[in-house]
């Protein structure tokens, strides 16, 4: 256990409840905790930290003459690719503290990512989750969300133990007091997730009954298997006014794919949730922190079948939370691109206490002001469980 390290969880927790509890009030402080100046003080002081006591991070930051006496703002912080997660121990845990561990998702031929966690982590992990989740999700509702009806397109965490997604959803399920039924999900016999069809409609339909609007949450490929479902046996279920869909996106090769628009455009047809009321999220195993979006350029549904729609494009512009900061970098010189660019997305979670703060990941995104138009993996990269499309662009080399 690293002194040093938990106390500057508990401090980094305090600012971000200080920060939410300050947007609750009728008038906001102009400038909150975690701010610019703010922000580079944490990120330099962490870094110093995971310098000293993440012995595979120290080792890469030394290979590239990288130490915290050289490094004078969070930008020059080195970062790290995803695909080290899956070769290297990146982690200041030492091996007995390391009770949980978060895999990437993907196929079964490809090594998965590793992220370590125990309940300090975890504690940080949902600090951060909550608060984000709170206002992107949950803030524009017109009813109190302890009478959302929720259901998660996963399977239950126990027999999901090392999925972070699952994870994000049973903190989102115990803050809303949620039942343990509130998974609809199962793992099939080869692995891949299914879902449990009959349970799945069962409480669609009791929320359409009782009138309480029903919030679902799910990858892009368990919608994509529930509007199979639902056209192959000819069936619609109007959810109550207030009901909401958030996608994480994702298909893994375990559906087909489907353009955002179509998906989207196909949920408000079944399942009678408006577009407005579908929230986009991009999160991925090796970080702590999500981005969820905010969408443009609605498209209009027409009355008869989805597929004959004329679906314009839809934009999401993604942004995490105060405690990250996202550059948009070039494939080519690693330097950030400017606004309307497109390059590979890089997050500085400060939420990452106990592992890594700077992580390069393999999405492209354009860049758009304080955030980002995801647009999908660069090519080359393995398909993983934040992937949506191909991209045109080759991968860095890191």
């Amino acid at each position: 256990m690293h002194k040093e390290l938990s106390s500057f969880a508990a401090r980094l927790c305090g600012a971000i409840q200080a920060r939410d509890a300050a947007l609750r009030r009728p008038v906001s402080a102009a400038r909150g905790p975690c701010q610019d100046l703010e922000f580079d003080s944490f990120a330099l002081e962490l870094f110093a930290l995971q310098f000293q006591h993440n012995t595979a991070y120290r080792k890469i930051c030394e290979a590239r003459n990288n130490t915290p006496e050289t490094i004078e703002h969070w930008t020059q912080i080195p970062a790290v690719p995803t695909a080290a997660f899956k070769e290297l121990e990146l982690t200041c845990w030492a091996p007995p503290e390391r009770t949980v561990i978060f895999h990437s998702s993907g196929t079964t031929e490809q090594k998965p990512s590793r992220h370590f966690h125990n309940a300090e982590s975890l504690a940080v992990y949902a600090a951060s989750l909550w608060p984000w989740f709170e206002q992107n999700v949950l803030s524009d509702l017109r009813f109190t969300i302890y009478d959302l009806r929720l259901l998660c397109l996963t399977p239950p965490p126990e027999q999901a133990r090392h999925s972070s997604l699952v994870q994000m959803f049973e903190t989102v399920r115990q803050k809303l007091g949620a039942p343990e039924t509130a998974f609809v999900g199962q793992i099939a016999s080869d692995g891949s997730w299914t879902l449990d069809f009959d349970a799945l409609l069962a409480a669609l339909n009791s929320s359409r009954v009782t009138r309480h609007p029903s919030l679902l949450l799910g990858t892009a490929f368990s919608f994509v298997h529930l509007l199979d479902y639902l056209a192959e046996n000819n069936l619609r279920v109007h959810l109550p006014p207030g009901s909401c869909v958030m996608e994480t996106g994702g298909y893994k090769n375990r559906s087909r794919s489907m353009p955002k628009a179509e998906l989207h455009a196909l949920i408000s047809e079944r399942l009678g949730v408006p577009g407005e009321n579908i929230i986009c999220e991009y999160g991925m195993n090796e970080l702590s922190s999500q981005a969820y979006a905010v969408t443009s350029d609605k498209w209009q549904v027409a009355r008869d079948a989805v597929s004959s729609c004329h679906l314009s494009p839809v934009t999401c512009h993604f942004h995490f939370p105060p405690w990250t900061r996202v550059q948009i970098v070039s494939p080519e010189t690693g330097r950030e691109v400017a606004d309307g660019e497109t390059g590979l997305i890089r997050v500085y979670d400060l939420a990452n206490v106990f592992s890594v703060m700077a992580v390069q990941t393999e999405d492209l995104g354009v860049r758009r002001e304080n955030g980002f138009e995801l647009m999908g993996r660069a090519r080359m990269a393995e398909l993983r469980g934040c992937s949506l499309m191909s991209a045109q662009i080759a991968n860095r080399k890191l």
